[in-house]
């Protein structure tokens, strides 16, 4: 139990900088900005050796109350151009829609699940299901998972 390691949660204003460095090199490598440590140091502006020694114990701490994934479920009319108002709605709030699984429409209407990344929001989940909700030709709206 004496080797279990131990985690903290600080606010980054007060960690030494080399960490927040180690974390913007890891962030580049994850993102391809950089393909290499090296490029990715250089770009951080800390050595290899600071980044080798902290990169398994630094990691930015996601806030699950505003990172998160979220799975809507809704019911839409077959008609053109529904899916895209919807879809519409999720881009005009700031979601990432990560996949989208829609079932051949029968009896004029298709299930549709759509699962959002919902960290870049600049609107309350509620709200989203509002504008959704009223977009023509939706029938149903909901939040099946998340």
């Amino acid at each position: 139990m004496g080797n279990m390691p131990k985690y903290y949660i600080v606010e980054a204003t007060a960690l030494p900088e080399v960490f927040l460095k180690v974390a913007e090199a890891k962030r580049s490598l994850e993102t391809g900005e950089a393909s290499t440590v090296g490029e990715a140091t250089r770009l951080a502006g800390i050595s290899r050796s600071a980044f080798y020694k902290y990169k398994d114990a630094v990691s930015p701490f996601s806030d699950m109350t505003s990172d998160r994934i979220i799975t809507f479920y809704t019911m839409l009319k077959d008609e053109p151009g529904i899916l895209s108002s919807i879809l519409s709605v999720f881009a005009d709030s700031g979601a990432n829609i990560l996949t989208i699984n829609q079932s051949i429409p029968t009896n004029g209407c298709a299930a549709v699940t759509i699962s959002a990344e919902t960290s870049g929001m600049h609107i309350p989940i509620d709200e989203l299901i509002g504008r959704a909700m009223a977009a023509k030709g939706v029938v149903k709206f909901e939040v099946l998972a998340g």
